[in-house]
């Protein structure tokens, strides 16, 4: 294994350059906006960091989500483009799958309860997913999810079904989507599909077609 690259735009706008397990770069802006101004930036700078030339990346990672459809389609976009053009190969990664790999591997106090991950989705609901600990190949064990709904209704579901939760909220960073990724490759667990976990329907919708107004005028 050489160097991976992974992208992320569920949250703010970040990227992240790994080998070997370590980052050896990474630029994370946590602003909610901007995806599509920041993306070439971040990646110039990673690159301007390092030194590296992009045909150096032997798999680029992408955040799928659950997120907002406009910033999420920016990373996903960003990371088919920049494999194609590096000929290194594409996998995708679930954020909360990352967020949840983040807090096992770094919060010591985490309870023993399973983990309940929610993120902001508009509308008064959360994306979510739940797990279960790490698996032998230090992956997260997904119980539930990811999906989306109102917060107390998912709560009053998954506590109903798997008792106390530990409750946890927060955005996926690119450091920990390539940590995750470096641990499914290594697991021969990649996921090929960058499709966008979107969950629902954008809140952008088609305009209507114009309609006529007023009598129809005979000839």
């Amino acid at each position: 294994m050489s160097y991976l690259l992974a992208i992320d735009t569920t949250a703010g706008t970040g990227v992240a350059l790994l080998k070997d397990g370590m980052v050896v770069a990474e630029v994370q802006q946590d602003q909610g906006v901007k995806h599509a101004e920041q993306i070439g930036d971040s990646l110039a700078q990673v690159f301007a960091t390092t030194g590296l030339r992009p045909q150096a990346i032997d798999l680029v990672a992408v955040g799928r989500g659950p997120a907002l459809f406009t910033g999420l389609r920016v990373g996903i976009a960003a990371g088919i483009m920049f494999a194609e053009a590096a000929g290194a190969q594409l996998c995708g990664v679930v954020s909360h799958d990352a967020i949840a790999l983040s807090l096992y591997t770094s919060d010591g106090n985490l309870p023993e309860h399973p983990l309940f991950i929610h993120t902001d989705a508009r509308r008064g609901e959360v994306y979510w997913a739940l797990y279960g600990g790490l698996d032998s190949n230090h992956l997260p064990i997904v119980l539930a999810g990811p999906s989306v709904g109102k917060y107390e209704d998912v709560v009053a579901a998954l506590t109903a079904e798997h008792g106390e939760l530990t409750d946890r909220t927060g955005g996926a960073t690119a450091a920990w989507v390539a940590r995750l990724a470096e641990l499914q490759l290594a697991a021969g667990a990649t996921n090929p599909d960058v499709s966008a976990l979107y969950l629902r329907a954008p809140d952008a919708t088609q305009p209507k077609p114009n309609q006529l107004f007023g009598k129809r005028v005979s000839g």
